[in-house]
């Protein structure tokens, strides 16, 4: 696969899942791992209605190689980013933020 440039990810500690816009998605010419539907509970208890999972997406950040699990969305809450990185990308870099 050609090396692609994903810019406008948004980095975000309180969501326990990463993030794809299903556009992205189709634009990378990826597959969904698990195309169940899938929801998400937000912390204001709304739930949001997912495509499925995208599995063991490597992807290099400044370098360093990481492997993503994706929860794909049709429409993100902000249509600014693409790509919302969450706590498992956090925990796996280890970066500490307040």
């Amino acid at each position: 696969m050609a090396k692609k440039i994903v810019e406008n990810v948004l980095l975000n500690g309180g969501f326990g899942v990463n993030i794809m816009a299903n556009e992205l998605k189709f634009k990378l010419g990826l597959q969904l791992a698990k195309p169940k539907p899938y929801h998400l509970r937000m912390a204001n208890e709304t739930t949001i209605k997912l495509l499925g999972l995208i599995k063991n997406f490597k992807i290099a950040i400044d370098g360093t190689p990481y492997i993503f699990t994706f929860t794909i969305m049709n429409n993100l809450l902000d249509e600014s980013y693409s790509m919302l990185l969450g706590k498992p990308w956090l925990k796996d870099a280890k970066i500490s933020h307040e």
